[in-house]
């Protein structure tokens, strides 16, 4: 699991295809077999289709170069009532004034735990 905040982009698609990429260059240095989740459908259609996305040509370039570096590379669609743990990752790292990143398989105790549902 892993969280980044991010400046703000000209669009939360623009916002979504970024923490993508973000996302892929980090998991790489643990294992090129990577599954990954969105709750974002067209995040999703992108990949498949990069061609029919011109406006975000340059973005969709550095996920496909991405993606051949992966042995078992997946992205799959998540309900965001069922990714709430991740949703909780986000907006906390959004909440944060200075740059911050984190990948680990545990919570960080300067992190809240997320509300129990």
């Amino acid at each position: 699991m892993g969280t980044r905040n991010f400046t703000r982009r000209e669009s939360t698609l623009h916002s979504e295809v970024e923490a993508l990429r973000w996302a892929m260059e980090n998991m790489l240095q643990h294992s090129t077999c990577q599954s990954f989740g969105t709750d974002c459908k067209e995040l999703i259609a992108m990949i498949k289709k990069p061609h029919d996305w011109l406006s975000f040509a340059t973005e969709l370039e550095r996920i496909e170069t991405l993606q051949i570096c992966f042995t078992d590379f997946n992205i799959i669609y998540v309900l965001r009532a069922r990714n709430q743990f991740s949703d909780f990752l986000a907006k906390t790292a959004r909440s944060f004034h200075r740059e911050l990143q984190f990948i680990g398989y545990s919570i960080p105790v300067w992190l809240p735990r997320p509300p129990q549902a």
